[in-house]
């Protein structure tokens, strides 16, 4: 069986550098790496893992490999991987299956590729693995105890999977911990994604008009780090809570269809289909830039915007201009993918350490596990708070501790005011 492939085993010196680097701010990682090398509570167990192919995720393989899994890995989106850090897990050993730029049909045999290891356990990001398991790999599907979701799209699948009835193994949603997604989708998803952004055009965010699609955790960070650079912040959302939210965190608060005409760069980042639509791409201006940081390329009707097009040329990279006929021109970020990783390298290392804590340390609850159901997991509460914990420890952050007093007035209804 092939071991690896990648674009170009060469960059393997620069992707060790780049892991390296990584794990120089990955310090809870690496406390559960140091731990895991002594229990090995992952021995005898092989991991299918689907997630994009960084640096930090890296420092998660070896973290998963020194517990004793064998783990065979994907991309989990077309331009997300960094082929030196490909190339350094391929030169380390590791069957990695991912490069830059892969054609769709290239991603999906990619994933066929890490499910020719027969896993015990997968991990995902987008919910893909699972779902080519429970469709053109039910067959393998006997040898899985469990697995682990990333990201809030696949959280969104799985959890539809469990409601009709489909799903067949039980997974730990890993983005609902508040240790992933408090941090990961507001603070690591806002910052990478005006990165993203950024790399891509080198334009000024200071008063431009800038429009959030949706507002939930991931949105929230772009919204607060748009605005901080002085954008005005527009957000479009459905749900009635999170718009209420919106306007008393001091934003407009409109119907698409409305902030079409005014924005100037839009975001979106809901994890549904056709945020942006071509009735919606009529309306902007000449100029306007279009960008998406929710997990899969359907958020902007890319089909729509082709159908008006005469005519399309690539300016930089990651950033392709849209003639319309009308002689307005519009502009598109990273072909609708994840802006933050397709242009940019994604969340800082500092986010991803507690979001890929939660993914070892609910892997080994997975393997230690006995008679699980199948369904849609919560992170264990004292998982999350032990990723906390280490990480406020490594920051040299000291709290306090309930008295013996205190723990007796909040366990009691007895001592009421005095």
């Amino acid at each position: 069986m092939e071991d690896f492939q990648v674009k170009d085993k060469s960059l393997a010196n620069q992707g060790h550098l780049q892991i390296e680097w990584a794990s120089k701010h990955m310090p809870v990682l690496n406390l559960i790496n140091n731990r895991f090398k002594k229990e090995k509570p992952l021995q005898g167990f092989t991991l299918a893992a689907c997630l994009h192919v960084t640096k930090e995720t890296a420092v998660l393989v070896k973290t998963l490999i020194a517990g004793g899994a064998e783990v065979a890995l994907c991309g989990s989106n077309p331009l997300s991987t960094q082929d030196d850090v490909a190339a350094a897990l391929a030169d380390s050993g590791v069957h990695v299956f991912a490069w830059r730029g892969q054609s769709t049909d290239d991603y999906y045999k990619c994933i066929e590729k890490v499910l020719d290891y027969k896993p015990n356990l997968t991990m995902d990001d987008g919910a893909d693995v699972v779902g080519m398991l429970h469709g053109k790999r039910k067959s393998d599907l006997e040898n899985v105890k469990g697995g682990t979701e990333e990201t809030t799209t696949g959280v969104i699948r799985l959890r539809a999977m469990e409601q009709d009835g489909s799903l067949k193994y039980p997974i730990v949603a890993v983005n609902d911990a508040y240790t992933k997604y408090l941090f990961d989708n507001r603070y690591g998803t806002g910052q990478s994604t005006i990165d993203g952004i950024l790399r891509a055009t080198n334009t000024l965010l200071s008063g431009k008009v800038f429009v959030v699609g949706g507002y939930g955790w991931c949105s929230r960070g772009i919204a607060m780090r748009a605005q901080g650079l002085g954008a005005n912040v527009i957000v479009t959302e459905v749900q009635p809570i999170r718009a209420l939210e919106a306007v008393m965190n001091g934003l407009r608060v409109m119907p698409m269809s409305e902030a079409a005409p005014i924005g100037d760069i839009f975001v979106t980042a809901t994890g549904d289909i056709n945020v942006i639509r071509k009735e919606h791409m009529e309306k902007m201006k000449n100029g306007a830039i279009m960008a998406n940081s929710g997990h899969f390329n359907v958020e902007i009707d890319i089909k729509g915007l082709e159908s008006l097009s005469t005519s399309q040329r690539t300016m930089r990279p990651n950033l392709v201009e849209y003639s319309l006929a009308d002689g307005r021109k519009l502009f598109l970020l990273a072909e609708g993918r994840l802006v933050n990783l397709s242009a940019a390298e994604g969340h800082p290392s500092e986010v991803m350490d507690m979001s890929f804590a939660n993914q070892a340390l609910c892997s080994e609850y997975i393997a230690k596990s006995e008679n699980l159901q199948v369904k849609v997991y919560s992170v264990p509460k004292d998982i999350d708070e032990q990723v906390a914990e280490l990480k406020l420890n490594s920051m040299g952050v000291k709290i306090d501790q309930l008295t013996e007093e205190q723990k007796k007035y909040l366990s009691t209804w007895e001592m009421g005011t005095t």
